[in-house]
C-alpha cells in the first residue's frame, strides 16, 4: 500500500533572489521520488528555469552544509529519534524546506 501524496503548496523566490539559479538539496535514498516534489514548484513569470540540484543520501550530511546555502530542501521522512536534529538543520541551510515520505 503506497502512502497518498500530500498536498504541497510552496511559496516563489522573492524577486532578488529569483534573477539566479536555484539551488535545491534532494535528501534521502529514494531520489526520483523526491525529484518529483519540484513538479509544482513556482517558477518566476511562468517560464522554464534551471535548477542546481545537489543530493544528499542521508540526513546526517545537512550538518556540513552552511546557514542558507540552498533556495528549497527536500528531505526523507527521519525516524522519531533524529527528527529534532534533522529540522534544525533543515530550517537552517534553506530557505525553504519539506519533509517527505518518499
Amino acid at each position: 500500500m503506497s502512502c497518498p501524496r500530500t498536498s504541497v503548496c510552496l511559496t516563489p523566490l522573492p524577486t532578488s533572489q529569483a534573477a539566479r539559479t536555484p539551488r535545491i538539496l534532494l535528501s534521502g535514498k529514494h531520489q526520483p521520488t523526491l525529484l518529483r516534489y519540484l513538479d509544482g514548484w513556482p517558477r518566476p513569470k511562468g517560464r522554464a528555469t534551471a535548477f542546481l540540484i545537489q543530493f544528499a543520501d542521508s540526513c546526517e550530511t545537512l550538518a556540513r552544509f552552511g546557514n542558507d546555502r540552498f533556495d528549497l530542501a527536500v528531505v526523507q521522512a527521519p525516524s522519531r529519534a533524529d527528527a529534532a536534529e534533522v529540522i534544525h538543520h533543515l530550517t537552517r541551510v534553506a530557505r525553504q524546506g519539506l519533509i517527505t515520505r518518499a
